[in-house]
């Protein structure tokens, strides 16, 4: 699948991967303290870590460990814009 000049999803795991390394070893943390602490597996970190590949629980419960649960409060938020919001419901734009 194309996704024209934007990351594609697997090159975008395997950022969010090496930037969790960056940061767990930027806080002095061994996968082996990250798996105690997270409630993930040791073996989900080192996949991840390798792969990209965990589940979204599992990476919620990582970042929390990392103090940046915070980053994930953006994602997927739908614009502010309630103006065109207030037209996907009006009785003018149905058929």
């Amino acid at each position: 699948m194309n996704y024209g000049t934007e990351k594609n999803p697997y090159d975008l795991l395997l950022e969010l991967a090496l930037r969790h390394k960056t940061i767990r070893k930027q806080q002095g943390l061994s996968q082996h303290q990250m798996a105690l602490r997270s409630g993930v597996s040791l073996g989900s970190i080192k996949r991840f870590e390798s792969s990209g590949q965990i589940a979204l629980e599992s990476l919620l419960k990582l970042a929390y460990v990392l103090n940046r649960i915070g980053d994930f409060e953006l994602l997927l938020k739908p614009n502010d814009d309630y103006k065109s919001i207030d037209l996907l419901f009006s009785d003018k734009t149905r058929s």
